[in-house]
Parts: structure tokens; sequence; C-alpha cells
């Protein structure tokens, strides 16, 4: 697969520097993903959002959940380490982990529950007043009406 380039990008926009770092960071090849633990990133609403990560094995206390600058880090402990049990087959994975989401501007984590194995991180996109559309009132052409109004006065 071909790396992308984000040269032209540059060239012909302003402010978009951030997106092509982003796209060039996620067609990099050369860094495998980690793939543990699988998640799930759904939208609920027009602007909220929701990431589902199965995390069997683990309890409330032995996750954590973070913000800081635009990532959302969802990290693990090992859970208890049980050496009195004898396991025949071990498929169920508790090794501590890492999990980094970036998130965009004005994306902000409204909670966390952690439910039968699974963690979900609740989120919303909250545009703030002055990036939202507005209405423009277009103003009428004030010097044509004077103007008008010159001549009926000295008309009269």
């Amino acid at each position: 697969m071909r790396r992308f380039d984000p040269t032209p990008l540059y060239r012909a926009s302003v402010g978009f520097d951030q997106m092509a770092d982003m796209l060039n960071r996620v067609m990099a090849t050369d860094v495998q993903a980690p793939s543990y633990p699988p998640y799930n990133i759904e939208k609920t609403a027009e602007n909220d959002y929701r990431i589902s990560l199965a995390v069997a094995g683990f309890r409330a206390d032995d996750l954590s959940v973070e913000v800081k600058e635009n990532a959302l880090i969802v990290t693990a402990r090992s859970a208890e380490d049980d050496t009195t049990r004898e396991y025949l087959h071990r498929g169920i994975a508790t090794r501590a982990f890492e999990r980094r989401f970036h998130l965009a501007d004005h994306v902000s984590v409204t909670g966390a529950t952690h439910v039968d194995g699974m963690l979900h991180i609740d989120l919303q996109r909250q545009l703030p007043e002055a990036l939202k559309p507005r209405q423009i009132q277009i103003a009428r052409d004030v010097g044509a009406s004077q103007s008008e109004r010159l001549v009926q006065a000295d008309a009269a």
C-alpha cells in the first residue's frame, strides 16, 4: 500500500494540517494497530456517540478512562493473578492494556458505565454558538432611500 503524501494539501489549504497528519498516521503501514480489547463505535444520535469495549474479566476498579489533549485513553491494570487455580484452557485475556482514541474538536466525554463485561463510554459533540450556522440579516440600501426623500422634499 502506498503512503499518502499530504504536501499538496498543505499548499492548497490553511488549517487542515491536523487532518493531513491524521490521514498519514492512519495510513501508515509500518505500525500494527493493537486489536485488544475489541471495541465498537456507534452513533446514537445526531451529536452523540458511544464507544463500547469488551473488557471481560476486569472489574470497574481495574479500568481507567481519561481525556487528555483531545485523546481518550482507556487503560486497565491486570486483573488479579490467581495462582491457586489450575487452568486447562485460558481463553479470557485479562492482560493490561491501553487503548487511545483521538477525539475531534468539541467532543467531550459525558459518562462511562461498566455493565456485563462491557465498558460503555458516551461522547457528545457540542459546537459553540460561534461555530453554529447563523442567518445574516441583509440591510437594505439606505443611501437610495435618503436620496429619494431629498428629491421628494425639494419637490414639496
